[in-house]
């Protein structure tokens, strides 16, 4: 059984790394941040065979307290190491910013110098990485990072703050981050061969970032889905899902009522097509129509139906009797008018999906019976 030490465990990037490391066998984790006695670091180190060296500060009152948090905390963890005289791996998180002179890159800096001294010491592999800007669940609002002041903000239909438009930020996701930091407590990363790095690293400007938060509300009244075959808009959408106040997860949608049940749409987008949900009353039939060239897919999920077709210069039906207890999904091809007749004692509820949205300038949908 292995043991690991996190410290800085309850901040952004420790409570996610933790959250990973909690699925992986046989490892026992062991935290510490800034609440926990500074007593029990010895101990804890003791058992460890690795060490994810995360704790810092970086917005503090009183700029005098980066040396304390950054350098002091690590130099007090790496003394405690060489105490015990073992080769114990460490792995800093460090920032981008120990590049520059303002009191923060510097304690970051200082802090580096004391890990790679204990490496050349001890022989001990250890790990610098200099991270940009991380985004994703659970990062601090109005403190230290960008993106979750923005998704907090649009959340709640507050406004943003936007000095520079212009200026571009360069973003890893802590996802990304996590699974780098894993490569490296696994054997991934050789030391020596350089500082690790995070990929990949998203380039923005603040003006795009404002945007493309800004428009996420908006999905719900349009139900278009954000574009997420973009990396960075999918996590971005993500990220602003996790700032949601929670009582405000649900949404409801435009339903469509008549005397044969309802219909509601619930997704769509220019990649994605559309998606919709229909109840249908026992005996009623929906359809007799057809398409050039949009395409659907029917899906019961409850009841039984029987789908029908018949091609436009032809005689013959085609039949298909669909259930939701066996569920399949039957594919209506161009040129064949169709339609589904609920043939239970139920209603029927049936998923459709259409190959593009409904445009009522072109619907491409032609009334004729089956």
């Amino acid at each position: 059984m292995e043991t690991v030490v996190v410290t800085g465990s309850a901040g952004f990037i420790g409570r996610n790394l933790v959250a990973t490391l909690a699925l992986q066998p046989d490892l026992v984790v062991r935290t510490f941040d800034a609440a926990d006695d500074p007593g029990a670091l010895p101990g804890l180190l003791a058992e460890a065979s690795f060490v994810f060296h995360l704790a810092g500060v970086n917005r503090p009152q009183d700029p005098r307290a980066f040396t304390e948090g950054n350098v002091g905390l690590t130099e007090e963890l790496l003394g405690h190491l060489r105490a015990q005289g073992r080769a114990v791996p460490v792995l800093l998180s460090s920032s981008t910013q120990a590049d520059l002179d303002n009191p923060y890159g510097k304690s970051k800096r200082e802090a580096e110098t004391l890990v790679r001294a204990y490496g050349r010491e001890t022989g001990a592999p250890v790990h610098l990485f200099r991270l940009p800007n991380v985004f994703g669940k659970w990062s601090r609002p109005d403190y230290n990072s960008v993106v979750a002041t923005f998704c907090h903000r649009v959340a709640r239909g507050l406004p943003l703050d936007i000095h520079d438009p212009a200026r571009r930020l360069d973003l890893v996701h802590v996802d990304d981050v996590v699974t780098a930091f894993l490569a490296a407590w696994r054997g991934g990363v050789r030391p020596g061969t350089g500082d690790p790095v995070v990929e990949p690293v998203y380039s923005i400007t603040l003006g795009d970032l404002a945007e493309r938060i800004s428009g996420f509300p908006r999905t719900r009244q349009s139900r278009e889905v954000p574009g997420v075959g973009d990396p960075l808009t999918r996590r971005l959408y993500s990220m602003y899902l996790s700032y949601l106040p929670e009582d405000q997860f649900a949404y409801g949608l435009e339903v469509r009522r008549d005397p044969r049940g309802w219909l509601a749409e619930v997704l769509r987008g220019p990649e994605l097509g559309q998606i919709f949900v229909s109840v249908t009353r026992p005996g009623i039939t929906r359809g007799h129509h057809w398409h050039h060239t949009k395409t659907e897919k029917f899906l019961v999920v409850s009841g039984e139906a029987h789908i029908r077709f018949r091609q436009l210069a032809g005689t013959d039906v085609i039949d298909y009797a669909v259930s939701g207890a066996e569920p399949r999904v039957v594919d209506i091809p161009p040129g064949y008018t169709h339609s589904i007749t609920n043939t239970g004692e139920a209603d029927l509820v049936t998923l459709f999906w259409a190959s593009e949205p409904f445009d009522p300038q072109w619907p491409d949908t032609h009334a004729l019976p089956v």
